[in-house]
C-alpha cells in the first residue's frame, strides 16, 4: 500500500497549486508528479476518468481529480486541520471558494493567453519544450478566453480591475490576519494562492500587479506555508474584510453569471449573454459551474438536517438566489 498521497500536477496550473497549497496547510506527507500537458493522458488520469489535472492519489490507491471535493474528503480524514470550517464558517468558505474557482480562473487565462509575453514562455514551459505542443496549447487557451466571456477588451479590463481589487483585499487583511479568513488557513487561501503562485506571480505582465502589494508577495513566498499554533477563522457573524469584500464582488460579476449559465442549461443554449461587471459579455453555456453550485447547495442541505437553518445566512451574502433549496 502506497504511504503517502501522490500530487499529480503542473506548477503552472491554477487547480494544481490550489491542492498543493492545501496539501501543505494539512501537512501532509505527499510526493508531487509534475503532468505533460497537451499530450497523451497517462495512466493516473485514465484511472481518474478526466482528462483534467490535478489528480491526487491516496494512500490506499484511489485516484480522484476535483479539488473540492478532494478537500471535503480530506477534512473528514484531518478535522482538526480542515480547510473548511464548522457549520455556517464551513458554508462562508464555500461559497467564496466557489466564487473563486469558477470566476478568479477566467482572469488568469486572460494575463496568460492575451498577452503575447505570457503566452509564449507559459506554451512552452506546459509542453515541456516541445513547440508543436505548445502551439496546440496556445490555440486551447484562446479557445478558454472566449468560453469565459473575456475575448473583448472591455470585459479584460474589468477582470483586470477586478483582480486588483482582490489582491487589494488581500494586502489589507493580511495586515490584521494570518489568512485571508482568519487567523487559520482555509479553502479560499488555497485557491488564492493557487492563481498567485501559477499564474500571476509567474506570468510577466501580471507579476508587475502583485508586486505592488508587498504583504501578499511576502506572504505567498515566506509567511503562508510557516507552520505556527492553529489560530480560527473569523466569526460567521464578523467575517474578515476580506470575506466582506468578496461577497460584494460576487455580486458585480460571478452571480449574474452563474445564474444566467444555470438558465441556459436548462433552455439547451450553448452560447448566452448577460450583463457583469457592468457590461454584457458572451460566455459558453457550461456544465461544471452549475455542479459546483449545486455542491454549496448540497452543503447548505447538509447544515438544514444538522438542525443548523443557513437560509437566513444566504440571504443577507446576497446569494439566496444562487444557494437556497
Amino acid at each position: 500500500m502506497r504511504k503517502a498521497y501522490v500530487w499529480h500536477g503542473h506548477p503552472l496550473s491554477y487547480f494544481s497549486m490550489k491542492l498543493d497549497a492545501a496539501l501543505r496547510f494539512y501537512d501532509l506527507p505527499y510526493e508531487k508528479v509534475e503532468i505533460g500537458l497537451g499530450q497523451a493522458l497517462e495512466p493516473v488520469r485514465k484511472r481518474a476518468g478526466t482528462h483534467l489535472i490535478p489528480v491526487l492519489e491516496t494512500p490506499e490507491g484511489w485516484a480522484l481529480w476535483d479539488t473540492t471535493p478532494i478537500l471535503f474528503l480530506l477534512d473528514g480524514r484531518f478535522p482538526d486541520r480542515a480547510m473548511f470550517g464548522e457549520g455556517l464558517n464551513g458554508l462562508l468558505v464555500h461559497v467564496i471558494e466557489n466564487f473563486l474557482d469558477e470566476w478568479l480562473g477566467r482572469t488568469m487565462v486572460h494575463y496568460r493567453w492575451h498577452y503575447e509575453a505570457c503566452a509564449k514562455d507559459a506554451a512552452l514551459r506546459m509542453a515541456a519544450g516541445n513547440r508543436e505542443v505548445a502551439k496546440g496549447i496556445a490555440v486551447w487557451g484562446a479557445k478558454a478566453c472566449r468560453a469565459t466571456g473575456v475575448e473583448t477588451a472591455c470585459q479584460q479590463d474589468m477582470c483586470e480591475a477586478e483582480y486588483a481589487r482582490i489582491l487589494q483585499a488581500c494586502e489589507q487583511q493580511l495586515s490584521q490576519t494570518r489568512y485571508l479568513m482568519g487567523d487559520a488557513p482555509c479553502a479560499v487561501d488555497a485557491v488564492i494562492l493557487g492563481g498567485l503562485r501559477a499564474h500571476t506571480m509567474k506570468d510577466p505582465v501580471p507579476a508587475k500587479l502583485v508586486a505592488q502589494f508587498p504583504r501578499v508577495v511576502d506572504w505567498v513566498e515566506n509567511q503562508a506555508d510557516v507552520r505556527r499554533d492553529r489560530g480560527r477563522l473569523a466569526p460567521v457573524e464578523n467575517p474578515t474584510g476580506f470575506a466582506r469584500a468578496m461577497l460584494d464582488e460576487m455580486q458585480r460579476g460571478f452571480v449574474p453569471f452563474a445564474l444566467a449559465n444555470r438558465r441556459a442549461l436548462a433552455a439547451g443554449d450553448k452560447i448566452f449573454t448577460t450583463e457583469v461587471l457592468g457590461r454584457e459579455a458572451s460566455f459558453l453555456a457550461r456544465p461544471y459551474p452549475e455542479e459546483a453550485c449545486q455542491m454549496v447547495r448540497d452543503h447548505a442541505q447538509r447544515l438544514r438536517a444538522l438542525g443548523c437553518n443557513p437560509d437566513a445566512a444566504l440571504a443577507d451574502w446576497g446569494l439566496d438566489a444562487l444557494y437556497s433549496a
